[in-house]
């Protein structure tokens, strides 16, 4: 396991050199399956569209159901099936950004293979990454998963409008969240009816501002 880590590491470091020398960041999004990935890139692509050049690589088990979602925004994207892999690796990544053009692109989104504990151990050579929670998980996720949890910039807490009807508790995640990891930042979002992704836009700027800036 050591020896796969270290091979994942050092092609890891090669991806990450290699697009910032190209100023292009890489958020990779890690979350379990349904708590949506997918409809928070939709909506980011619909909210930026114009502004940012977004590529997206799309990892999954079997199909590409998901990069057939976004086609529409007219988006360069690349999807890696795994074949039964949980998780993407650096290799497949730096194989992956070969077919993209570097010099359009501002903002590179991986979608990571649903999953919470191998994507987490996996180093791709991005910027940060991103955690996307749903509250119909329950509250206890960061306290089961902390790697994932203290290794993110920032946690995504989607399907806030779902909280009438489950037995979620904000305090409890958030006191398990900041205890973990202190500095991260949380935006509560209901992707698919829109609420809190002008906070999260908001964010994603400053953060491609202040990675253009060095």
């Amino acid at each position: 396991m050591k020896n796969i880590l270290d091979r994942n590491q050092n092609k890891a470091e090669e991806v990450r050199s290699l697009l910032k020398a190209r100023k292009v960041m890489m958020i990779n999004i890690i979350s379990s399956p349904g708590a949506g990935k997918t409809t928070l890139l939709e909506r980011t692509c619909e909210l930026m569209s114009g502004e940012v050049s977004i590529g997206v690589i799309e990892g999954d088990v079997t199909t590409d159901r998901d990069a057939q979602r976004l086609k529409k925004y007219n988006i360069p994207i690349v999807a890696i099936n795994t074949e039964g892999g949980c998780h993407l690796d650096s290799h497949s990544i730096f194989k992956a950004i070969e077919h993209f053009d570097l010099d359009a692109i501002d903002l590179l989104f991986v979608e990571n293979v649903g999953n919470l504990i191998c994507p987490s151990q996996f180093d791709l050579g991005e910027t940060f990454k991103l955690a996307v929670v749903s509250t119909a998980e329950g509250d206890d996720k960061p306290a089961k998963y902390p790697m994932l949890f203290s290794e993110a910039r920032a946690v995504i807490l989607n399907k806030t409008d779902l909280i009438p009807y489950t037995n979620f508790n904000m305090d409890s995640f958030m006191a398990d969240i900041t205890a973990i990891n202190p500095r991260i930042t949380i935006i509560k979002t209901s992707a698919i009816r829109g609420e809190g992704l002008e906070k999260w836009s908001v964010w994603l700027r400053t953060q491609l501002e202040q990675f253009s800036a060095g």
